[in-house]
């Protein structure tokens, strides 16, 4: 019997590849950059089953382009605001996901991008290399405490609650914002919830991690910016789109807020002449957050197998939810 027909967008890691190349009859596209989407519409002609990352437009047309055969999507992300979730559903085509273990690493990576904006870690290491550095200096690179202060979380799921144990070893003082946050499961990881304006008012420190979707973005804008403390910093690891970033290139230049760190951006990746690259209170890193070589391996695996799961008929192990 043939094997099922797929096309998988980019190399991932050999964890899953390898799976994939077993169990299919995979085109696998080898291109340092994704595919461009008319490119992808004549790839996925045909096949079984579509492996994509977050970098790809899937939406109804390329559905229909790959015809009536195609019977999964799988996705290397825990995000999917890049396929048009009700096409797929309309067409009967499950959507696979990864959900879980990219937590850690996001996590860690959003509690390194405070840290290293809090102390200007990237600063003085500039400040050496440029030469700058003649002598110790009292008054110079001087950064915020994080012991006391209080971070914002908005968005308290699997990603928010592991920041939230990172800073209570910290001993920073939290609170926690999302639309059906309850008191009870706050106070599970030590946090107290509180609606979006109180938590940007009284927060030092404001993390995002929250889906992209129509209610989310630019959630972040003018009006929630000026109601941060005009030393608070932001930290993004979750969606670009939730900020606005004409408002926060504003805000950043102004003095509305003092600063942010980010590991996405809205474009992506943003231009290397983008104004927010210029200012020294901005610190902008390329969407590394699940990248730990074990998390990535996972994330791999895991796609595969929603894939192999989608072309043979069987239930997705990591299925995007429905309704």
């Amino acid at each position: 019997m043939s094997k099922p027909r797929v096309f998988v967008t980019r190399i991932m890691p050999a964890a899953g590849l390898d799976r994939v190349r077993e169990a299919c009859n995979a085109e696998i596209w080898s291109g340092e950059m994704p595919p461009p989407y008319e490119t992808l519409r004549e790839k996925v002609r045909g096949v079984d089953g579509l492996l994509c990352m977050l970098t790809d437009r899937i939406d109804g047309q390329l559905m229909d382009a790959a015809g009536p055969g195609l019977k999964v999507i799988s996705q290397m992300a825990v995000g999917y605001d890049n396929i048009d979730v009700p096409a797929a559903q309309v067409r009967g085509i499950p959507i696979g996901h990864t959900p879980g273990v990219l937590t850690e690493a996001t996590a860690d990576l959003a509690f390194g991008l405070l840290l290293a904006a809090a102390r200007r870690i990237v600063e003085g290491a500039n400040y050496i290399q440029d030469g700058q550095w003649r002598t110790w200096d009292p008054n110079a690179l001087l950064g915020r405490d994080l012991s006391g202060a209080t971070l914002g979380i908005i968005g308290l799921g699997r990603i928010g609650r592991a920041v939230a144990r990172r800073a209570a070893g910290f001993n920073m003082r939290i609170l926690a914002y999302s639309p059906s946050l309850t008191f009870e499961s706050a106070a599970e990881v030590n946090a107290v919830a509180v609606d979006l304006e109180t938590l940007l008012r009284e927060s030092d420190f404001v993390s995002l991690h929250l889906p992209l979707n129509a209610r989310t973005r630019h959630l972040i804008n003018r009006v929630t910016l000026s109601q941060m403390k005009a030393n608070a910093i932001l930290v993004n690891t979750a969606r670009g789109g939730i900020i606005d970033h004409a408002a926060l290139v504003e805000a950043l230049r102004s003095g509305i807020i003092g600063g942010a760190a980010l590991d996405v951006t809205d474009p992506e990746p943003i231009s290397p002449d983008d104004p927010l690259l210029s200012l020294p209170n901005a610190l902008v890193v390329p969407h590394i957050g699940s990248a730990s070589q074990w998390t990535r391996d996972q994330m791999a695996r895991m796609a595969a197998e929603n894939l192999i799961a989608g072309v043979t008929g069987q239930p997705l192990p990591n299925r995007v939810p429905t309704g």
